[in-house]
């Protein structure tokens, strides 16, 4: 989810390393600090696919959120994420036709991370690079994001092929969709404060069977698994006192996901406007508020690197749906320490679901533990 941008973070790389005078680049950071002139997400309306899968370049924010748990016949597993994050420069009115291919108003960054739970190791990676000359985009029909050789890409209906490597790292991987976009909040408006625009058009694909291989060093791991996906756009987020968010992506055995999440106060307590979406088996979907779902929080976890108090266990009850678990990350250190500080891992998942014993895997996020993040959406 996160995850929206950073403002300048996101920016400043790329404007730094171009040849603009002084004058011309306090212009651009300026147009991408300031919302005004971008559309605002207001209210609900119809998602429409597959033209809502590409880029909406009206508004100020956009990401697609890959996450994912495979593993090895032999049972080692591996947790990863891929993230593309797209930032306009510069409000649909002030556009100017492009006189270069280099030319744009939009800038893309991308997060690519690795969950080793058997070399108990987690590394992460960042890129940033202009929406144009092919460098970074993204595509509706048939579907493409990308940033260098990072991507993924449709290959046939209902089928994406993902693909990153740095390092010593690769992941090659199919993932094919099984449920169709689950539509979050109200018909896919995601409402995050009180104001207005202060929302997401939210819509997620909860249950991607995966295959493919995880190269780590010189070992090629052939793999199976699932994975998530979540695309939002939108142009404010967090408002007032509001500092960061933890956001859940669940997937049980019992063919049944959870997604919620719940957005942090600066003195401690959570905003009214956590929400959550439980997903049948057949696809079809419950709402739930902010009152239908608890999350406890069970041991802690300090950061070495930036010195964040974060959550390391977790009890969630929905008691609606007779639903109770237990959610330990595999990793404690799943911290990504980038352009902006956050904890975002694989996490292993027990409890009951109607009386029966249920497991499964999933991926949490937090933000706003090591620096408030408002200001940034």
């Amino acid at each position: 989810m996160l995850t929206g941008i950073i403002l300048l973070l996101l920016v400043l790389p790329i404007i730094l390393a171009c040849r603009e005078t002084p004058k011309v680049r306090s212009q651009l950071i300026a147009a991408a600090s300031e919302s005004t002139g971008f559309a605002r997400v207001e209210g609900p309306r119809l998602l429409v696919f597959p033209a809502d899968h590409g880029p909406h370049n009206d508004f100020q924010t956009e990401w697609w959120y890959y996450t994912g748990n495979v593993q090895t016949s032999d049972g080692r597993h591996f947790g990863y994420q891929l993230t593309f994050f797209r930032r306009a420069l510069v409000p649909p009115a002030e556009r100017q036709p492009r006189s270069s291919d280099w030319t744009t108003d939009q800038v893309y960054m991308a997060h690519f991370a690795l969950t080793d739970v058997a070399g108990k190791h987690f590394q992460s990676f960042e890129r940033f690079e202009r929406g144009a000359a092919g460098l970074a985009g993204a595509q509706a029909s048939p579907f493409d994001v990308w940033l260098d050789d990072w991507s993924v890409e449709q290959v046939e209906p209902n089928v994406y092929r993902l693909r990153a490597s740095q390092g010593d790292l690769a992941l090659d991987l199919q993932l094919q969709d099984r449920k169709g976009p689950v539509l979050q909040g109200d018909q896919g408006y995601s409402q995050k404060g009180p104001d207005p625009g202060n929302a997401s058009y939210y819509y997620s694909l909860t249950r991607l069977d995966t295959s493919g291989t995880v190269r780590v060093s010189d070992a090629a791991y052939q793999v199976n698994g699932s994975s998530w996906m979540d695309h939002e756009w939108s142009t404010s987020y967090l408002t007032g006192n509001q500092v960061g968010w933890d956001w859940f992506a669940l997937q049980l055995g019992d063919g049944y996901e959870l997604m919620m999440f719940q957005i942090r106060r600066a003195d401690g307590s959570v905003d009214p406007f956590a929400s959550g979406t439980l997903v049948a088996p057949d696809g079809t979907t419950r709402r739930l508020s902010r009152d239908d779902f608890q999350i406890a929080v069970g041991a802690t976890w300090r950061s070495p690197r930036s010195g964040a108090m974060y959550p390391d266990a977790w009890t969630i009850k929905v008691p609606s749906a007779d639903l109770s678990l237990d959610i330990k990350p595999y990793l404690a250190d799943q911290e990504l320490n980038l352009s902006f500080t956050y904890w975002e891992g694989a996490v292993q998942i027990s409890g009951e679901h109607a009386g029966l014993a249920v497991s499964g895997s999933g991926y949490v996020e937090m933000t706003g533990y090591a620096a408030s993040m408002a200001g940034q959406f």
